[in-house]
């Protein structure tokens, strides 16, 4: 499965030089994993309710080329794998033409324990796919 979210990087974003400031890329691939949640029908405040919360349990990330103020980007995230309590990802920034920045993301579902608890059907089934 690939879902795709496009965002424009604003001043806020960037560093005194105009650079989009490093930690910022975690905060869009956030962005990008909460839009496709919800594209699937899963309401994140509901299960926060429920007492279970998405965390990353394992994140690498490769910062290839920078970003800059005004740009246009896109996240494009592929499910690579996962289990009934697992969700793991590539989620790749990229510019215009190029790859700006690279992540591989494990998610799980946490239970109010503080535990795993498995993932919902939905995201199981794209898991399996």
């Amino acid at each position: 499965m690939s879902h795709r979210f496009n965002f424009k990087i604003y001043y806020e974003d960037t560093d005194m030089g105009g650079i989009v400031y490093y930690a910022n890329y975690f905060k869009f691939i956030e962005r990008a994993r909460s839009n496709l949640v919800a594209s699937l029908g899963i309401d994140q405040l509901e299960l926060r309710l429920s007492g279970a919360i998405f965390v990353v349990r394992n994140v690498s990330a490769e910062y290839l080329s920078p970003a800059r103020i005004d740009d246009n980007l896109r996240v494009q995230t592929e499910v690579l794998d996962g289990s009934p309590v697992r969700w793991i990802l590539q989620q790749d920034i990229w510019g215009e033409r190029d790859l700006l920045f690279r992540a591989k993301v494990t998610i799980v579902l946490m239970g109010s324990n503080g535990k795993p608890i498995r993932l919902p059907a939905k995201l199981r089934r794209i898991t399996a796919q």
